[in-house]
């Protein structure tokens, strides 16, 4: 479909419901002003305010833990402020857990949550309290088991921090994998960063109509440096660094996000898995391929040329499924949110318990056989038990 996957497909500005309005994208806040979230003329009552959100808990067999890291890439600039400094990541990691108590990790910030909110005029109709209020599943500090785990990456789409997947990163963690939730400076509408910092978006301000593929290479350094730094043998960036399994690693991310998973592994050996969320390749598949490396596509099924232009390339196990009733915003938290607050877009039928089911059940089965070795019979083709699941290609 030639564009990038920042908005929901086949939808309008009226009625992009909280897929849209609630995290909104660079190319949207320029192009749009703020709109009702289901439908045009709708009234955006205080309603959803009083609505207290809750997050599916996952189903693996063990806890959650989350640590936060804040790294500095000393060795670059930041691509889109360069007086700033030196580049910086914030990072969320997720691992396996002992259970125990204490109280569980906030969702996001308050000043992320306000940002979040404020980008799409939704500030009146939810508040940055009931967005932040909400908890996740993580115990921060948290004890973590014995043994090493694989690694999995997760890249947020363009203009939305890593908060909004949240519920993949703790599916896979509970499932025995660590994972590295990364926010990339600037490229955000709303980051916390250390010393009372809220960092917001300005490459979206920079970036012009059809430039957007100069962001995944830049995504891709910035998940190399993460990698270093994770897998170093003196003093690693992490505490826990000792249960990665730095022969097991793969990544994964939601649109702009999910491009830059393929633009990673083109550059980094490291990353043997790539899973690609109903993002469009802004930067193309080498003509090479990935060395044979499994890669798989996630999407609404609506045609994505760039999807169909590197197929044949991607020369790997691989699979492209689409979702039925699925909108961009499906692969995220996002449904799973604005069902509880009633702003579910009405040409998105999937309600928010199933697009969270879905995306759990394919990204692990995924990442289960290529990096534990477990044959997922998931996905081998059509399932009972998800049948808006339809496979367009296998290879």
């Amino acid at each position: 479909m030639n564009r990038l996957r920042l908005l929901p497909r086949g939808a309008t500005a009226a009625l992009l419901g909280l897929s849209l309005v609630l995290v909104g994208s660079g190319a949207a806040q320029a192009a749009t002003a703020p709109v009702s979230p289901v439908g045009p003329g709708a009234p955006v009552t205080a309603d959803a305010a009083r609505v207290r959100l809750q997050l599916p808990a996952p189903t693996g067999r063990y806890a959650v833990g989350r640590d936060t890291l804040h790294l500095v890439d000393r060795s670059r600039p930041d691509p889109w402020v360069p007086r700033a400094g030196a580049r910086e990541l914030m990072v969320s990691m997720y691992y396996p857990a002992r259970p125990g108590g204490g109280r569980t990790a906030p969702y996001m910030t308050g000043g992320e949550a306000g940002a979040f909110l404020e980008a799409r005029g939704l500030s009146d109709a939810v508040s940055a309290a009931t967005l932040s209020g909400t908890r996740t599943h993580a115990r921060p500090g948290a004890s973590p088991v014995r043994g090493r785990h694989p690694l999995v990456v997760l890249s947020p789409g363009f203009s939305v921090n890593r908060s909004t997947l949240t519920l993949l990163a703790e599916e896979l963690a509970g499932q025995g994998y660590v994972v590295a939730a990364v926010d990339h400076a600037y490229e955000s509408v709303g980051t916390a960063f250390p010393g009372g910092r809220l960092l917001t978006c300005a490459a979206c301000e920079q970036i012009e109509p059809g430039g957007y593929g100069v962001v995944p290479p830049g995504r891709a350094r910035d998940v190399s440096f993460l990698l270093d730094r994770l897998l170093a043998d003196r003093h690693p960036a992490w505490r826990h660094a000792r249960m990665i399994d730095r022969d097991r690693i793969g990544m994964a991310g939601h649109s702009i996000g999910g491009a830059s998973a393929m633009s990673t592994m083109a550059r980094d050996q490291r990353v043997l898995a790539g899973a690609n969320l109903d993002g469009s390749f802004m930067e193309p598949v080498p003509a090479k391929g990935l060395g044979g490396r499994p890669f798989l596509l996630l999407g609404t099924g609506d045609d994505d040329s760039t999807w169909a232009r590197d197929w044949p390339v991607l020369d790997g196990w691989k699979r492209w499924i689409s979702v039925t009733g699925s909108g961009h915003f499906t692969f995220t938290d996002v449904p799973v949110l604005a069902d509880q607050l009633g702003l579910l877009p009405p040409d998105e039928p999937l309600s928010g318990t199933r697009s969270q089911e879905i995306t759990r059940a394919y990204v692990t089965a995924f990442f289960d056989r290529h990096l534990k070795g477990l044959d997922r019979k998931l996905l081998d083709g059509p399932s009972a038990q998800h049948p808006e699941v339809v496979f367009e290609r296998e290879g």
